[in-house]
């Protein structure tokens, strides 16, 4: 059984997903600390003057905080602002209106976590894209432990004998061999961001975008460019 875990995105990169369809199993990893200015809470779109970062605002970000435990902060317009940014710049994309609907709902609500919003839209998403790998939550699995550890303890338990990993260095080379030892096989999986239909040509092709800029160019044809790349 193919096994990631991986701390929840806002509506994520292309190479989150390559990783989410090439496993039977996903697990957030959601009960760990929350790191400021990464990707739990904002992503990339390109727009007319180039990429953009839409950026959801939360409460309680503390060193301390755990990711499920940081709430969205409601007193800002956060949603119209980032939908209208979304409509300003893919209004005119080929798949736009397929997913349109969906997307407004979701910028109108008021949503009380950061976590909840990500796996929500990581869900929907995964059916847009026919993605049918499960998912889970590590603070629903009762697991202890810290780092490396932690995460051969949610592979054991899930029967897994297939870790992937991203982008590697010498201590994803080091947790390498913890995992074999324990009879874990890993891949350290590099990403290259394939190239397809982009809005705003003169601009060259921009990689790394959210998923949805994918999604509003390419529709259906989306999954088979992640699984390709």
């Amino acid at each position: 059984m193919i096994l990631t875990i991986h701390q929840p995105e806002y509506l994520p990169y292309i190479g989150f997903f390559e990783r989410l369809a090439a496993s039977d199993v996903f697990v957030i990893f959601d009960d760990v600390g929350y790191q400021k200015n990464g990707f739990i809470n904002r992503n990339k779109i390109k727009t007319e003057k180039g990429s953009k970062w839409i950026t959801v605002p939360v409460l309680g970000k503390s060193p301390n905080s755990k990711i499920n435990q940081v709430a969205i902060d409601n007193s800002k317009n956060w949603g119209a602002s980032q939908w209208g940014a979304i409509v300003s710049s893919y209004s005119k994309a080929p798949y736009f209106k397929e997913y349109s609907d969906f997307f407004e709902e979701v910028f109108k609500k008021n949503w009380g976590s950061i976590c909840d919003l990500d796996i929500y839209l990581l869900e929907n998403i995964n059916k847009f894209l026919d993605i049918n790998s499960k998912i889970l939550k590590s603070s629903d699995m009762d697991i202890s432990g810290k780092g490396t550890e932690r995460l051969i303890s949610i592979c054991k338990s899930l029967k897994a004998d297939y870790y992937l990993s991203g982008p590697g260095n010498e201590e994803h080379q080091v947790e390498k061999e913890r995992f074999e030892k324990q009879g874990i096989k890993v891949e350290i999986k590099d990403f290259s961001n394939p190239e397809y239909r982009q809005m705003f040509i003169n601009q060259g092709f921009l990689p790394y975008m959210s998923i949805i800029d994918l999604l509003f160019n390419e529709g259906k044809k989306s999954v088979k460019i992640i699984k390709k790349s």
